[in-house]
């Protein structure tokens, strides 16, 4: 079957359009749900973090309808197990076989939902299949769909019953967003939309519409890899990166996975405007949602308060941006 193709423009709109849908069931926050498709578009995984009762969970659920594709959502708790998550060889006991039970990770769209409350064993599940997109199971190396892609919402690491996310798996995550308050007026109109709809307590998905198919998806997502990246571009973010390594109140920067991380995401941010190359702004916009969760800051930082989002924010100030890329970038 012939690969779909689309220009920079028609995936703009099919983007934009996805973006409308997300609205009709999460509100507001619009540099979260840019954000959050942009790390899809990229083709990387997602981690949203904030307090309960800000529509993380329902941010993702609604990505995961609009952009089509087979879903599957699990609840992170304490007792879950690595085979829940990935599943399990065992033994059918009408044929006397063993035979492979595919666990819900094997989908287009994997839901973490509070990631943070498995321990690290159950987290660990979690690797192969984000790096590598398989699992391994009783020796045997099983492909997950494409494309693969994983939402995972968390509460604050300080939060009561959650566990700190190892920096193996942070560092895996394309971006990390996090989910704020609402400004009065989008709360007043979750309100509207509670007390004028049928929906119970709760806003809901019902009314996100299926733009998108995995056909769909996955041309986008060349098409993106595909956007221009002049060398003062490649240049700037490999100076951004390296700065985080450098910084005294850093005990571990960001590595080379940050650097490619960041350009990927870039060149989704462009296609979302509908350009086919990279501007400086783009990598500005997207770096501290990139880099900050990569960071490990020294045990003094920690000790004052210090942010690792106020820190790259100071070194974006600092690094020098090129001037003078244009339409021609590349060329």
């Amino acid at each position: 079957m012939e690969q779909k193709k689309f220009s920079a423009e028609t995936a703009a709109l099919k983007l934009e359009q996805v973006k409308n849908e997300i609205a009709k069931a999460f509100i507001g926050q619009k540099h979260l749900v840019d954000n959050a498709l942009i790390s899809g578009v990229a083709g990387g995984h997602l981690l949203v973090e904030g307090v309960p009762g800000l529509g993380k969970t329902l941010l993702v659920r609604a990505i995961a309808k609009a952009i089509g594709g087979n879903s599957k959502r699990v609840q992170f708790t304490p007792d879950l197990m690595p085979a829940d998550i990935t599943g399990n060889i065992m033994l059918d006991p009408v044929s006397g076989k063993f035979v492979t039970r595919k666990g819900p990770i094997f989908a287009n769209l994997f839901i973490a939902d509070e990631i943070n409350r498995a321990p690290a064993k159950t987290q660990a599940a979690l690797f192969e299949a984000m790096q590598e997109f398989q699992v391994t199971l009783d020796g045997e190396s099983c492909r997950l769909p494409s494309p693969f892609m994983v939402l995972a919402t968390q509460n604050p690491f300080e939060h009561e019953g959650t566990y700190p996310l190892p920096d193996a798996q942070k560092d895996r995550f394309l971006m990390k967003l996090i989910a704020d308050y609402p400004d009065i007026e989008e709360e007043k109109t979750m309100i509207t939309r509670i007390l004028t709809g049928d929906i119970g307590a709760e806003l809901s998905i019902a009314p996100v519409n299926t733009i998108l198919d995995t056909d769909d998806f996955t041309a986008i997502k060349n098409l993106a890899a595909d956007s221009r990246v002049d060398p003062l571009i490649v240049d700037y973010t490999a100076r951004i990166t390296s700065a985080t390594r450098k910084t005294p109140a850093v005990e571990t920067g960001a590595g080379p996975r940050g650097t490619l991380a960041l350009i990927r995401c870039a060149r989704a941010r462009a296609l979302l405007q509908g350009r086919d190359f990279v501007l400086p702004d783009d990598i500005k916009a997207l770096a501290v949602d990139v880099l900050a969760h990569r960071l490990t800051l020294s045990a003094e930082s920690e000790l004052e308060g210090v942010s690792a989002r106020r820190i790259i924010e100071n070194l974006l100030f600092k690094t020098e941006a090129p001037k003078g890329i244009t339409d021609n970038a590349g060329n």
